[in-house]
C-alpha cells in the first residue's frame, strides 16, 4: 500500500499551534511523529511519501503543494498529522474524515481506536470535516489526525513523552485499515 504522510504545518513558515507554557510547536511534533510513522510503515511493507508543507492548494511558489503531490504520486491513502488547540482546557484525540460512510471514515476509525487504546487519551471520536482542503481535494481516502491538544499541558506531555507510542498507534491504524480494505 502507498501511504502519503503530511506532517502538519511547516517548520520555517508556519509552526501551527504552540504550547504557551513550553513553546512546544505543532510543526515539530508532527514532523517527529511523521518520521516515526514512516519508519514503522516501511517496516510493515508500505511505500511511504512524506511532505511537510502548509501549501495545500498550490498557492505558494516556494513550498510543495500537498494535495497535488499526493494525487500525482498516487497514494492509496493520505494521512495528515496535527495537534489540536483550543482554550488550554480541552483534551483528547480526534480524527477527521471528509464524510461518514466511506473509506475515509473506516481509515479514521482504525487510527482513532489505536491511538486511544495506546496512550489512553480522551476519545473525541471521528468527525466529518468536508470543508478541509486536504480531505476534500485528495483523490484517495484521506484523514487528518488531531493527535492531542498541544495547548493543554497534560496532552502536551503525551505528545512529548509518548511520541513513539502515538506513532506506532497511527501505523497500526493504517495497517488495520489495509487488512480490512485490501483483503
Amino acid at each position: 500500500m502507498r501511504v502519503f504522510l503530511n506532517p502538519g504545518h511547516d517548520q520555517h513558515y508556519d509552526s501551527g499551534a504552540v504550547n504557551p507554557s513550553t513553546g512546544l510547536r505543532e510543526c515539530d511534533v508532527a514532523a517527529e511523529v511523521g518520521g516515526l510513522v514512516q519508519g514503522y510503515l516501511e517496516q510493515a511493507g508500505c511505500e511511504v511519501a512524506v511532505v511537510q508543507s502548509d501549501n495545500l492548494n498550490g498557492e505558494s511558489p516556494w513550498l510543495p503543494c500537498v494535495v497535488q503531490s499526493a494525487n500525482a504520486w498516487p497514494a492509496d491513502i493520505f494521512v495528515s498529522l496535527h495537534c489540536n488547540a483550543a482554550n488550554g482546557q480541552a483534551r483528547g484525540t480526534e480524527t477527521l474524515a471528509f464524510a461518514f460512510g466511506g473509506e475515509s471514515e473506516k481509515l479514521a476509525r482504525c487510527i482513532q481506536d489505536q491511538i486511544v487504546d495506546a496512550v489512553g487519551t480522551v476519545d473525541r471520536g471521528v468527525k466529518e470535516r468536508p470543508d478541509l482542503c486536504v480531505l476534500r481535494r485528495t483523490d484517495m481516502p484521506a484523514v487528518l489526525v488531531e493527535m492531542a491538544f498541544i495547548d493543554n499541558d497534560e496532552d502536551a506531555r503525551l505528545l512529548t513523552e509518548q511520541t513513539d507510542e502515538i506513532a506506532r498507534a497511527i501505523a497500526r491504524g493504517v495497517t488495520d485499515y489495509e487488512q480490512e480494505a485490501f483483503q
